[in-house]
């Protein structure tokens, strides 16, 4: 027994002593908030073993309270192991005076001894909201708020901003499309972008979870999201246009009703779905073209970058390769420019560059590094001199051309082995080489079986051979081909029987993610349910299904109007849940019931 209290007693002392080494003071508060809004600014430490805490100056807020302290603690002992956590809280209560960005810094205290220095943290206030604050609108049809059931342009619209309008040739500037809203409950059903005419266009990779923040726009103030973003590189001169984008959406609105029954369970409301088209104005560009006076190596850069290069070997043998490497680094247009040359002696045996390119998307343009390597083999003994490559590019912050040379090389090469005729590589594996075989090959001597003169061709069983066999080879062949056309049909036929199988065999795993409350993985479940039981269902494949295709093939299969609307408002449900604000359970559990249900009734409609 004293045993026992000795191990539960180092075990706790073990616990308290691995978490005191962990000890953290952090301070928090929100990222935006409107003059006059009330806010909370929390600093907590994870131990309770605290004292002198010491606030900074809080400057640009008035304290309305604080400090005030609080403490948390809990102990959990689970299969042996105890875990313990504990923390204290300092919280004020702060009101924004006036519109700025603000920085907090951060707060001093003794944490188990130790002195520490929490984080500042950074506040940016809003002004109040012009609607609210008494301010006068433009009294336009178009800027009045929404009101019943109409969702007006002032409460909801998508702005299309280019980063630059002004640019050169191959410059890249940034396209973003935003949404901005005063609405709680809303979806997007479908977005219609343009084809980006005249432009090299790339997509920048956004977070699966729409992050929303408050924004201050000409006068009032918005929750805002980034919808979608390009980085797009003119590719002509001249001037050139973005063509406008086409959104449908849908809001709730609240509507009063008079019904007793709606005002004792509902509050006196129903919710109404409102749809709202949304296309954002056309955008100008204006491209101008690379200055005159290109360089004669000018390879079609446009940015800012930098170059070098490295050798495998200078000492070498005839045979063996030799690998230059070039590295063009820097941002810009990097997956456009063209490989620089490098002029190996004459008697060099030069095989194409291999163009790696190690690159990341961001608002400047691609970031990183393109590698190209050469690979040459010498086939003579000598020393050699390979000159550096020339790399020209126009740079945009200077508006100039620059030219950026490498080193040169001067290579010793040593007679070596093999016949070079005979000497192959294979520039996938690099610098793998293989001799086939030596100068000269030994005669061989075998028997010679020679026909009697007068014997003929003709009428022989080696002619009739040259008949039978390509007429049997055809035979088989058609016979293989009939039995694989079969068992295609039969794939497809088997596909489309089991596609409500598979379909209810996805569902439930993304009823299970969404019972973990996992969302991305929920949605990229359901999506990919829906899509594929329809692909299976019309044996299309799923790479060349699109939404309007869809409304086509299943009318062609008697599937009613009214159900191919549902089906492909799932899809659109599905889509663009992740990106509303509101109750993510909610908006999860709909998402699920729905797509349950539209597969369902489609199983039953689908007629082949």
């Amino acid at each position: 027994m004293k045993k026992l209290i000795v191990i539960l007693m180092a075990l706790i002392a073990y616990s308290t002593q691995a978490l005191a080494d962990k000890v953290s003071f952090t301070a928090s508060a929100p990222d935006v908030v409107v003059v006059g809004d009330q806010f909370r600014l929390s600093y907590t430490v994870t131990t309770q073993k605290v004292k002198d805490f010491q606030a900074p100056a809080i400057k640009g807020f008035d304290v309305l309270m604080g400090p005030s302290r609080s403490q948390q603690s809990s102990t959990q002992i689970m299969n042996g192991n105890v875990t313990s956590t504990s923390s204290i809280t300092f919280t004020y209560i702060l009101m924004a005076n006036t519109a700025g960005e603000y920085t907090i810094p951060g707060a001093s205290i003794v944490a188990d001894g130790n002195q520490m220095v929490s984080n500042s943290v950074k506040v940016k206030v809003l002004p109040q909201d012009q609607a609210s604050n008494g301010g006068q609108n433009d009294g336009s049809s178009s800027a009045r708020s929404s009101s019943g059931t109409s969702v007006s342009n002032q409460d909801l619209f998508i702005t299309a901003t280019a980063s630059k309008t002004n640019v050169y040739e191959q410059e890249a500037f940034v396209l973003t499309y935003k949404i901005y809203t005063r609405e709680h409950d809303l979806q997007l059903n479908n977005a219609k972008l343009p084809d980006f005419k005249g432009f090299h266009s790339q997509e920048i990779e956004m977070n699966a979870n729409a992050r929303w923040t408050q924004e201050h726009y000409k006068g009032r103030n918005y929750n805002t999201t980034i919808y979608r973003q390009f980085v797009l590189f003119p590719q002509q001169p001249g001037k050139l246009f973005i063509e406008p984008a086409q959104f449908q959406m849908t809001v709730g609105k609240a509507v009063q009703s008079d019904d007793p029954f709606d005002a004792f369970f509902n509050g006196g409301s129903n919710v109404v779905k409102v749809p709202k088209s949304i296309v954002t104005p056309k955008i100008a560009i204006n491209v101008n073209p690379l200055p005159a006076g290109k360089p004669a190596n000018f390879s079609g850069g446009v940015g800012e970058f930098n170059i070098s290069s490295s050798i495998n070997s200078k000492e070498l043998k005839t045979n063996d390769a030799i690998t230059i490497k070039l590295v063009i680094s820097g941002t810009g247009n990097l997956k456009l420019i063209s490989n620089p040359e490098i002029k190996f002696p004459d008697d060099f045996e030069v095989y194409d560059p291999k163009v790696d390119n190690q690159v990341r998307l961001t608002q400047e343009g691609l970031t990183g590094n393109k590698v190209i390597e050469y690979l040459a083999i010498p086939r003579h003994a000598g020393n050699y001199k390979i000159p550096g490559a020339s790399f020209s590019y126009f740079d945009i912050r200077s508006k100039s051309y620059k030219t950026l040379k490498t080193e040169d090389y001067v290579i010793n090469v040593e007679k070596g082995a093999g016949n070079a005729d005979q000497v192959i590589a294979n520039f996938t594996n690099k610098e793998d080489l293989k001799v086939l075989g030596e100068d000269i090959r030994y005669i061989k001597q075998n028997e010679v079986t020679l026909q009697p003169k007068g014997s003929f061709f003709y009428g022989s069983m080696t002619y009739w051979l040259f008949y039978i066999i390509p007429a049997l080879a055809f035979i088989i062949f058609f016979i293989i081909y009939r039995k694989q056309a079969a068992t295609n049909a039969n794939v497809a036929k088997m596909k489309t029987k089991k596609a409500n199988k598979v379909a209810t065999k996805r569902m439930k795993l993304a009823g299970k993610l969404l019972s973990e409350n996992k969302k991305d993985a929920f949605y990229d479940e359901v999506l990919k349910a829906l899509w594929g039981y329809i692909s299976d269902k019309l044996s299309i494949p799923v790479s060349r299904l699109s939404k309007d295709n869809i409304e086509e093939k299943l009318r062609n299969h008697g599937v009613s109007e009214e159900l191919i609307k549902e089906f492909l408002n799932a899809l659109n449900d599905c889509e663009f849940a992740r990106f509303a604000p509101g109750d993510e359970n909610q908006a999860m559990d709909k998402v699920y019931s729905s797509s349950i249900e539209v597969i369902s009734r489609m199983e039953n409609s689908i007629k082949h």
